[in-house]
């Protein structure tokens, strides 16, 4: 069997944040829809999950979900939360904000899982902001710079795993 006969591996994404049901959902949509973009979508997988469990089961908030169709994009995956299995199960875990980063971290068991953990704002292009605001309790104004972040975020991250692994992607 030829290298291009085999199945790749799929580089597997997580977006974490408190509830999964604002921030990380819209995060998995957005870049969803970025690697349909580059046509990497049998290579890149993405998932969602919240630190807490309080929403589990539930799809992402109305407002969320409403801002980013306006965007074009479909917010619907089931709010779950994060467990230890996350860290064998994907490749890479970004976070929205320095709590989130620290509840993850505090999971991880060793070097291995901790260099997997990164923060969201990392990857801005355009943008310059130290996290992803939770806009759960805030005005439409915060939905939208979420989305303007995560999509910022998203076109960043890509581009670091294309240039990262640029062989498994080809």
């Amino acid at each position: 069997m030829s290298s291009t006969e085999r199945k790749k591996k799929k580089i597997r994404l997580l977006f974490v944040c408190l509830g999964n049901i604002c921030r990380s959902p819209a995060a998995e949509g957005v870049m969803a829809t970025v690697v349909e973009k580059y046509g990497l979508q049998d290579l890149i997988e993405v998932d969602s999950a919240g630190t807490s469990g309080w929403h589990e089961g539930e799809l992402p908030d109305e407002r969320i979900r409403i801002h980013g169709e306006r965007r074009g994009y479909v917010f619907d995956s089931p709010a779950r939360k994060f467990r230890d299995s996350d860290f064998k199960d994907f490749d890479y875990i970004f976070v929205m904000d320095r709590q989130n980063l620290s509840n993850i971290l505090s999971l991880a068991t060793d070097k291995e899982q901790t260099n997997k953990i990164h923060l969201m704002t990392e990857y801005l292009q355009q943008y310059v902001h130290d996290h992803i605001p939770d806009p759960y309790y805030g005005e439409a104004s915060g939905f939208e710079l979420v989305l303007d972040l995560l999509e910022d975020a998203c076109e960043g991250i890509l581009q670091t795993i294309k240039k990262k692994h640029h062989s498994e992607l080809t």
